[in-house]
């Protein structure tokens, strides 16, 4: 009798110290690939605000080409 105890306790043990070694490993995994995500997520974030930034500076310039050719057209004009 005793001796099934003791088998049936290593066989605990056994199941017992993998299980805690498996989560362990997952757990390490999930927050490398979480990290992981993270980075990608800022590097992403970081090229929308750039681009809007880029959109914003190129709206001013398109206004600025279009008062340019508009006081050309104006010169134009009075030059004929």
């Amino acid at each position: 009798m005793a001796t099934e105890i003791i088998v049936a306790v290593i066989g605990l043990s056994g199941s017992a110290i993998g299980s805690l070694i498996g989560i362990i490993a997952n757990s390490r995994l999930m927050n490398y690939r979480i990290r992981q995500l993270e980075e990608k997520v800022g590097k992403h974030n970081s090229l929308i605000e750039r681009t809007y930034m880029l959109e914003k500076h190129m709206e001013l310039a398109d206004e600025k080409i279009k008062v340019a050719n508009h006081r050309i057209d104006d010169l134009e004009r009075k030059g004929e």
